[in-house]
Parts: C-alpha cells; structure tokens; sequence
C-alpha cells in the first residue's frame, strides 16, 4: 500500500491526478499540501472525490522553505512518504520573471529539501517540454542542456527548476515533460487559458464568416495533449518499478501542423477552415514580416491593440511554435499493454470547443438572447420612478431585457415594475440613494446576489437646477447638491459595478449628460458643469476599460417634458421630446453601444462654439437676457420683450425654435 504527498492538487493537472489515485485499491493514504487561502476549495472538491476518508490536508505554501510544513507535520511525515510528487507550477508564458523564479525555482528548491527531510522515497517532478527552448531538432528525453535559448521566463524557470531535480543526489528522482496541455478529451474541462486556446476568441469571430476557403502560412508545428491522458500517464508511470533517473515526454508522439490545430478547433466552431497553405518560402516570409513589426513602435502599438482585443498576448506570437520534435521512445515503450492511448486531437478538438465556449470565452458575457441585443440584459436604470427612467425601464422590458429599477421611493419603483409584468416583462426593485455609499454597494450586491450578473447601467437620475450666477453667490449649496446627484452619485455606480463588469469582460455604461454640455447654457452653471464632469470621467474611465470589454455611450440629451422642468414656467412653450423620445435615445445608446448620441442642434451648437466663440457668446448672451430666472429660482418670471413666458416675443420664439431642445 503505497501513500503520497502531493502538491498542486487544485491545478488542472493535480486535479485529474488524484482523483485517479484516490480510485485505487493499493493507495493507502493521499497527503495534499495545500496554502490557507485555499483549503475551503480544496476540502469542497475532495467531497466530490473517491474515498475521501484516505485523503489528508497537509497546511504549507511553495514560496516557504521546506514549504512551510510544521516541524510536528514533519515528524509525522518522515519514513511514511513513498512519493512525492510535484505538480504546483506558475504554467503562464505572459508571467514576469519575478513571479516565475519565485513559484518554479524557489518553489522547487522548497520542495526538494522537504522530500530529503522526510526520506521520500522518490520525488516525482513535472516539468515541461519548454526546457527545450528553441533547440531545432529531436529532442530525446535522455537531453537536457544542449545550448538552447530560452525564451521567456516560464521557459528559464522550468529549464532552472528541472536542473536543480537533477543536481540533487539524495532523494530517486523521475521527471515528466508534458507538451501543451489542454482539457478533458471527454469532457472538456479546462481552468485556465493557454496554448491554442488563445485562438479561440478569433475562431469564434469568424464565425460570422461566410465559409469560404481561407489560404494561410505554415508557421510550423506545436504539440498538445489533453490532461486525462497527462494524468493517466504520470499515474502508471510512477506506480511501475525500477524507472528512477528517468525523463518521459508526455507529448503528441507526432507534431501537429498549427494549421491542422486551427482546423480542428474551426471545424468545431463552424469558422472557415484553412485549404490553401503557403510554401515554405512564403509562409517564411509573412512571419518575417510580422517579426518585423516588432521594431516599428507605431505597428507594434496598434498589432498589440488588435491582439488584445482577440484576448491574445504578444508573447504567444514567438512560441505558438516548437522548432524540436519531442522523441517519446522511452515513454511508450514503458507504457506499451497499459491502455493508455493518446486520442487525436480532431475527435476531441469539438469537446473542448464546447466547454471553452460554456465556460472559459472571457467574452462570453457579450452574447444576448435570440430576440435581440437586449434580450436577458441585465440593466440598471437610476431615477427608474419616472420620466426618461420610467419610459426606458418599459421599453427595455419590452425587448427582452430585465430593468433593475432605481430610485429613493420604493411604491414608485413598485408601480413600474408591476407595469412591466402586467405586460408580461420582468424587471426588479433596488430603491437607494445615490449620494450614499453604503446604499449604493448594498444595492449592487443585491443585484449581483439575485441575478447573477450586471449587464448595463442606464445613469438617468439627475437634479436640474436653473439659477443665474448672480442669484447663486450665497447658494454654493446649489452646486454642491448638483454634483452630489449628476456627478458624485453616477460616478459612486459606477465604481461599484465596474470590478463585476471587469470580471465579466463586458459592461456598458450610458450616462445622460445634457445639450447644454455642447454649448453655452446661461443660467445651468451648477447643472451643466456636473454634466461636463461626468463626460470625461466617461471619456478617460472608457480607455481604461477597453481592454475589459467595457463601453460608454453619453447622451446630450435635449430639453425633455419631464416633472424637472415644470418649475420652469416658460418652458411650456418650448419645443421639447417627450419622455418616450428620450428613451428612444437611450435604448439605441444600449443596443448601439456608439460613443455618442445627440441631437443636429446640439452639435450644431457645439461646432459653433468651436469655430466662433466670441459670437457664440454674444448669442448666448441675449439669450440669457430674453429668459428669465423662474420665481422658483428667486427671479421675477417675466419675459423682458413680448406678453409673457406662456407667449414668447418673435426674437424669443425664435430662439428657442433655432436652438431646439435647449436649455435657455
């Protein structure tokens, strides 16, 4: 009866493995080294194992000499571990070197001093075929440092780590070399992305292609296996006896055209596949020249955008490759009658798809319901009690979507969300105030705890405040409570639904600014300056976000027939949208996800401002001159020219018709 000490075991690799080893007979006991921080998970997927009762969590970290392991654990472990077997690794080529050398060499070192201290009987070590490097050729298994060049840092600190298993003299030592390892052959588990799976993203845009015939260079050769095959592999050849000193290649014996790899993957995902390879001269000369690129900044800078948005990093273009050709003499002659047999990659290559497309496409979150863009969104609508809110929180309905309606009054939210479901919606109440922070996370956690997901963010509730500067020099509070509502309160939301958005790679976020952000809006300093704040917080907060999937859209929005504008008497006889026209607007912002939405006017505005300001001033000016400040804002009400705010002077009518849907 054989026991183990095993690290890793919440990897892909580690996973697979001792579940296998916890199926058989002859283990006796299974020891798991496991941080803290990750005991609760690890306990949870042992339940879910074969005879857990033989399994012990032994409490450690790689990064702490000899692991951290107590000195009573020590103790208990000594003359007792008959194989050790090493699989915790930092398996990412885009990892800096610090983090590498910290988990494969350091964590290396860690673990062969433990196994010296506790007598293991034999350290099973599982490095890689990246310690070949760029070794152009077969590389055997007897072959170690032969001058090849390593590459990146998860190639250096693998090459490193196996070196200091090899050095080492007091503890039998086996060391296994997987290729590429992918997911489950007949289920398609995976936890992470990597080799061919960084193609995916791209597959799954040409989806959309026709299936025409693609032409396509021959970059060279990779090797994948899948991680069934790796665990089974490494489980029959610890087991057997009188194998010590000894390397295995656990690789495709035969190395696989990348072409061949993107077919399989294609073929899975109905993309169009490539028919046509370029020769050798050519496909030569396109990666020549996409190496090329390396040295012009400006290429290199939009080749990396361009890459990033597909979820591939840079580094992946110099070793999606393998110049060697890994031999495998010695592993299937030790294999050979065990059953095990590598399945080719074109029957599981669909198994893979599907689960990477369930599970793993970090862009997943984009895809909507059949009915539409909006279909299944979940969006949240502020100042959902009325007006824009209200009218858009119905129409989102009404196209699939699931409005989560906020405002302060809750029988007012509750009135619109029973209109939704009368006609056969759905749609959820979250009161809160937006100037409060507690309000706001506790709002968004329920959101999050309820449905899942935050797909979109609708910020429409606002406080209009309409004064003049000269009846504002003792109301600074006018300011204050504009920006604690327009700016503050938006921005508050935002920076509580963004780390989920992130996650998710997708999120879209429509801000209703204001036409009177475009130009000149005499008597909207407090308003429209909250407006203008919140505008290129968008416009920075968008670039910081490209990389996560993450859109804004700003709204100028015209003058809308809502109960903010009823204090302002003069008003009624300005042309306006209604509340429906607005939210027309808004849900084009959500199903168009443009940058922009305005109005001819507000542009207009804008453009004239631009190129003529000192005359846009002086127009702006008898503007401010012709309107009055309302009596709710302390002014006398009265149109200086014509009969009255209700009837408008010919300049005034004017005015207002030329500049529609503006905030005089």
């Amino acid at each position: 009866m054989a026991t183990f000490l095993v690290t890793g075991a919440t990897g892909l690799i580690g996973r697979h493995f001792t579940r296998l080893l916890l199926e058989r007979e002859d283990i006796e006991r299974v020891t798991l080294l496991v941080r803290d921080a990750s005991r609760d998970r690890l306990t949870a997927m042992v339940a879910q194992w074969p005879n857990p009762d033989r399994v012990e969590l032994l409490s450690g970290d790689l990064g702490e000499p000899g692991l951290g392991v107590t000195d009573a654990d020590r103790e208990a472990l000594r003359g007792n571990v008959d194989h050790l077997v090493h699989l915790a690794a930092l398996y990412d080529i885009t990892a800096d070197d610090e983090d590498s050398v910290r988990a494969n060499v350091e964590g290396t070192q860690h673990v062969i001093d433990l196994a010296r201290d506790v007598r293991a009987g034999c350290l099973h070590h599982v490095s890689s075929v990246a310690v070949a490097g760029d070794y152009a050729g077969v590389f055997t298994e007897e072959m170690f440092d032969v001058g090849q060049r390593l590459p990146t840092p998860y190639h250096r600190t693998k090459f490193e780590a196996e070196r200091l298993v090899r050095e080492q003299h007091d503890v039998p030592t086996r060391i296994y070399r997987p290729a590429i390892v992918v997911g489950n052959s007949q289920t398609g588990e995976m936890d992470k992305i990597d080799g061919p799976y960084y193609l995916f993203p791209a597959i799954s845009k040409l989806t959309s292609v026709p299936s025409l015939p693609l032409v396509g260079p021959d970059i060279g050769d990779t090797n994948v296996v899948p991680v069934d095959y790796v665990a089974e592999s490494l489980l029959a050849l610890a087991l057997k006896p009188g194998l010590d000193g000894q390397v295995f290649h656990l690789v495709s014996p035969e190395p696989q055209p990348v072409t061949d790899v993107y077919n399989a993957f294609a073929k899975a995902a109905g993309a169009p596949t490539i028919t046509v390879e370029l020769d050798e001269r050519v496909s030569r000369g396109v990666v020549g020249l996409l190496k090329l690129t390396e040295h012009i900044p400006g290429v290199t800078i939009a080749r990396d955008a361009v890459l990033e948005r597909l979820g591939i990093p840079p580094v992946l273009l110099d070793n999606l490759t393998f110049p060697s050709v890994f031999s495998t003499a010695s592993t299937r002659k030790t294999l050979a009658g065990s059953g095990i047999e590598l399945p080719r990659l074109e029957d599981y290559a669909p198994v893979l798809w599907r689960y990477w497309r369930e599970h793993l496409d970090p862009f997943r979150a984009r895809k909507h319901g059949p009915r539409g863009e909006l279909d299944g969104r979940r969006v949240i609508i502020t100042g959902a009690s009325s007006g824009i809110g209200r009218a858009t929180a119905l129409k989102v309905a009404a196209e699939g979507g699931v409005p989560l309606l906020v405002a302060r009054r809750q029988h007012e939210l509750e009135e619109v969300r029973d209109e939704i479901i009368a006609a056969g919606g759905h749609a959820a109440v979250y009161p809160a105030d937006l100037t409060d922070e507690e309000s706001v996370h506790k709002a968004v956690d329920a959101m999050i705890a309820e449905h899942g997901r935050i797909d979109m963010l609708v910020n429409n509730a606002g406080r209009s405040i309409r004064r003049s500067i000269r009846l504002s020099y003792d109301r600074f509070h006018d300011y204050e409570r504009a920006m604690a509502i327009n700016y503050f309160g938006a921005v508050r939301l935002i920076l509580a639904v963004l780390p989920h958005m992130s996650e998710r790679k997708f999120g879209h976020i429509v801000n209703v600014s204001s036409i009177g952000v475009q130009g000149i809006a005499p008597r909207f300093s407090a308003y429209a300056a909250s407006k203008a704040a919140l505008d290129y917080f968008a416009r920075i907060a968008a670039t910081e976000t490209h990389g996560d999937g993450i859109t804004f859209t700003t709204i100028h929005m015209p003058l809308v027939r809502t109960p903010m504008i009823r204090p302002t008497k003069i008003y009624d006889a300005f042309p306006t949208k209604s509340p429906e026209q607005a939210a027309d607007m808004v849900v084009k912002a959500l199903k168009k996800r443009p940058k922009h939405i305005g109005t001819p006017i507000g542009q207009a505005i804008g453009l004239a401002y631009t190129l003529t300001p000192t005359l846009t001033d002086a127009v702006a000016y008898q503007g401010f001159r012709i309107f009055p400040d309302s009596a709710a804002a302390g002014g006398t009400d009265r149109i200086k020219l014509g009969r009255g705010e209700r009837h408008l002077s010919r300049a005034a009518t004017a005015l207002a018709k030329l500049t529609r849907g503006f905030h005089w």
